[in-house]
C-alpha cells in the first residue's frame, strides 16, 4: 500500500478504479442467438492466467474474451476471495462479503504443470479452497474435483451466496448446465452452511453416505486449474482444489 494509505481506503481505490468497475456480462458472440440481457457483476471477477492451455480452448481465456474476468499479474495483490492451494480453510457463506466488496478469483493452470506454478507470487490474503464437486466440463464430464476455470468460480459464487451470477457465468458454455445438474445438491448444501468448517462437515458426510474412494476424497490442490472448452483429446490433465477431510 502506498503513501501509508489503510487497508480499507486502498481496497476501496482499488475498486472504484476503471480496471476494477463493475463487470458487464455481455453475451458471447458464438451465442448471440440467446437472450440479450446484460447483467451485471456488482464485483470484480479476476485470475493469474499461466498460459498453460490453449486459448482458443481454455474456459478462462473465453471468459476473458467476453469481459466476464480480468487478468491479473504475477504479485498484483487481490484482496477478494481467491481460490489458491494457499488457502487453509473452505469457501463458505461467510466470504460473502468480502466477494461483495472486493471480488473472487481463481488461478488458470494446469495440473500437469502444478510444479512450475508460481502460487507465491500471488498475493492473495483471503485465499480459499472449494470443497467437493464434480466436473461438468466435455474434458473431465462424472470426474470428481476436476473443474475448469468458469465451474471453480460458479462452485464460490453459488456457496457464497450468488447463485445467479454461477447460472450466468455457466450459461456462456454449451455444457453450462451439466456442471449445475450434477452438483446441484451439493452446491445447495454447501450454501446453506454458515461457517468454512461446516462446508466441511457436509463435505464429508456426502462422502461417507456415497462411498467415494479415498482417491477421490479431497486434498489439498490447485483449485481452478484450466480445462479446456471441448474435448479435443488433449493429454493435458486438471485439477481442482480440494480441501483436506476432517479427521475425528
Amino acid at each position: 500500500m502506498k503513501d501509508g494509505a489503510s487497508y480499507a481506503e486502498w481496497s476501496s481505490r482499488l475498486t472504484e478504479s476503471s480496471e476494477f468497475r463493475t463487470l458487464s456480462l455481455e453475451e458471447d458472440e458464438e451465442n448471440s442467438s440467446e437472450d440479450a440481457t446484460v447483467m451485471k457483476v456488482p464485483f470484480p471477477v479476476a485470475m493469474w492466467d499461466m498460459k498453460h492451455c490453449d486459448p482458443k480452448r481454455c474456459t478462462g481465456k473465453k471468459l476473458e474474451r467476453m469481459k466476464l474476468i480480468r487478468v491479473l499479474k504475477l504479485r498484483q495483490k487481490f484482496f477478494g476471495i481467491a481460490l489458491t492451494p494457499m488457502g487453509e480453510k473452505c469457501v463458505s457463506r461467510a466470504d460473502k462479503d468480502i466477494v461483495e466488496k472486493y471480488g473472487a478469483a481463481v488461478v488458470d493452470c494446469s495440473w500437469a504443470r502444478i510444479e512450475e506454478t508460481p502460487f507465491h507470487q500471488m498475493v492473495a490474503p483471503q485465499s480459499r479452497l472449494l470443497p467437493y464437486l464434480v466436473a461438468g466440463n466435455p474434458v473431465n464430464y462424472g470426474r470428481p474435483l476436476k473443474l475448469s476455470c468458469v465451474e471453480a468460480l460458479a462452485g464460490l459464487f453459488y456457496i457464497t451466496g450468488f447463485p445467479e451470477i454461477a447460472e450466468h457465468y455457466m450459461s456462456k458454455f454449451s455444457w453450462g448446465d451439466s456442471f449445475l445438474d450434477l452438483n446441484r445438491n451439493l452446491l445447495d448444501d454447501y450454501a446453506s452452511c454458515e461457517t468454512s468448517a461446516d462446508v466441511v462437515r457436509v463435505q464429508n458426510e456426502y462422502l461417507s453416505s456415497s462411498g467415494s474412494q479415498d482417491d477421490e476424497r479431497p486434498r489439498d490442490f490447485p483449485p481452478s486449474s484450466s480445462s479446456e472448452e471441448e474435448d479435443d483429446g488433449s493429454e493435458e490433465e486438471v485439477e481442482n482444489n480440494k480441501v483436506e477431510e476432517v479427521v475425528k
